[in-house]
């Protein structure tokens, strides 16, 4: 029988699958990537019972738990959990502290006959583990920043090195106002857990690790401010693209490559310019009424276009000229406040020969 644990370290390593018996509620609120919820308590039940332990003490509470756990509840919770079990034998369950829920739970997979170990200090302890390690890690580990105005391509170079930290990719945003994503972005707190995973497995070989350049806010998820800090300090990496290729870029990305996501081509061209529409207005207070009305007819003019004949060129002198009367400015003010050493500096094609070099030989013989 496998013995329960509060080796925090080595669950987050392996990414153990994990059966949270919390609330629905509670859940939601954030947990962990590889955690699955089939909670114990439906969100009224815990309501209910909260209120029985506040007026009137733990063992009342737990005679309510045991009134509402019906024959019938409770066979619709072992299939649950013994699905989840049969799945991942080599998990562990949790609820909030490990105590009363996760014991109960534990107890009645016994009665069935299943012995399945628990996670000590539940998700509070494992929770804490993870905001000391994203603290403590956000410090030791040495970074290198790439950095680039809109469109350089910094992401893609991100994503091609082993030794990185994809901020946009678990934020699921492209960190812009025009950077949402199909997908939902995660609660704040499996932001900052997802951070913390990451940075634990990456603190586990030598050398540093290669981070997008990005402000606080990516879309909604803000970066922990210890992390963001050491961003400023580390040293830079800086792409230096062209102002026509950058635009060809954001086209690509944000036109081209999002129009399918959208379904059939009228269907899509006609949503995914509404959508952009959406999103120039976001930033409509910062350009100004009047840059705001004329890059958002450019706007209308190009979404016209690709609704008429599928075509997308129109986009690049809108882009171009977002680059350069909002984008462009704001990211130089940002970099001119910089004090970080700038290790290497190139077009895209130059920055990612460095990168190739700096990570198979080392950044000292690649400088």
């Amino acid at each position: 029988m496998r013995q329960n644990t509060a080796d925090y370290r080595a669950l987050f390593l392996n990414d153990i699958p994990l059966l949270d018996v919390r609330a629905a509620i509670e859940f939601q609120r954030g947990a962990f990537p590889y955690a699955q919820n089939f909670p114990l308590l439906d969100d009224r039940q815990r309501e209910i019972i909260g209120i029985e332990y506040k007026q009137k003490g733990q063992q009342a509470a737990i005679d309510l738990g045991w009134q509402l756990a019906t024959t019938d509840v409770v066979k619709q919770r072992l299939n649950r959990w013994c699905q989840f079990i049969r799945q991942h034998p080599q998990g562990y369950l949790y609820c909030f502290r490990g105590g009363l829920r996760s014991r109960t739970t534990q107890q009645l997979l016994r009665d069935a006959g299943v012995d399945y170990p628990l996670v000590e200090g539940g998700y509070k302890a494992m929770r804490n583990y993870l905001l000391t390690e994203l603290e403590n890690l956000s410090q030791q580990l040495p970074m290198i920043v790439i950095a680039g105005h809109t469109g350089s391509g910094k992401t893609e170079l991100i994503q091609g090195i082993n030794r990185s930290l994809d901020l946009e990719a678990i934020a699921r945003h492209r960190g812009s106002s025009f950077g949402s994503t199909d997908g939902k972005q995660p609660a704040q707190i499996d932001f900052e857990n997802q951070l913390s995973i990451n940075l634990l497995k990456l603190s586990q070989a030598a050398g540093p690790v290669f981070i997008e350049d990005e402000s606080r806010l990516i879309g909604r998820c803000a970066l922990p401010p210890l992390l963001q800090s050491a961003m400023k300090k580390a040293p830079r990496v800086l792409v230096e693209e062209p102002l026509e290729q950058r635009a060809q870029r954001i086209v690509r990305d944000y036109v081209c490559e999002a129009l399918p996501r959208f379904g059939g081509e009228a269907i899509s061209a006609k949503a995914l310019g509404d959508k952009l529409r959406n999103n120039l207005n976001k930033i409509r207070k910062r350009l100004g009424g009047l840059r705001y009305q004329q890059l958002d007819a450019q706007l209308v003019e190009a979404n016209g276009e690709l609704e008429r004949s599928g075509h997308h060129d129109a986009y690049i002198p809108l882009v171009i000229n977002l680059l350069r009367e909002y984008y462009d400015g704001s990211y130089s003010y940002l970099m001119e406040k910089r004090e970080s050493a700038i290790l290497f500096r190139g077009n895209y094609d130059e920055v990612k020969e460095w990168l190739e070099k700096a990570v198979l030989h080392g950044i000292e013989e690649s400088a």
